[in-house]
């Protein structure tokens, strides 16, 4: 299931990397406050050395639409919830073009005995 959210862009987290029995990795978190009645805050995530790359290009303050994925997974009797972007594109009245995230990119693949590597 995909998901539109618009909002002001408050932070971009240090970038995470690392290896797998896949390759190298990398990951970026940055968190998004909506503009709504009652402002929610949102940390997502992006993957992949093109998508950090892709996120760089934005500023803290730009208003921002980002398409996600929604997904919560268990590990050691906890819950998980990962809030994926795959499209970010500056908000209404900005002609910055969308940049599209691969299902590469996207950690499509990304088995559970990978993500048990996460320490989390």
């Amino acid at each position: 299931m995909a998901i539109e959210i618009i909002g002001k862009l408050l932070k971009k987290l240090p970038v995470q990397s690392g290896s797998s029995a896949r390759g190298e990795w990398k990951k970026q978190e940055f968190i998004i406050e909506t503009q709504e009645t009652y402002s929610k805050k949102i940390c997502m995530n992006v993957w992949g050395a093109e998508s950090v790359s892709d996120l760089a290009r934005f500023s803290e303050g730009d208003i921002l639409k980002v398409s996600v994925n929604i997904e919560s997974r268990e590990y050691n009797q906890r819950w998980y919830t990962d809030v994926r972007a795959w499209r970010i594109e500056k908000g209404a009245g900005d002609n910055t073009p969308a940049q599209n995230i691969s299902e590469t990119d996207m950690g499509v693949g990304f088995n559970a005995e990978e993500a048990d590597d996460l320490p989390f």
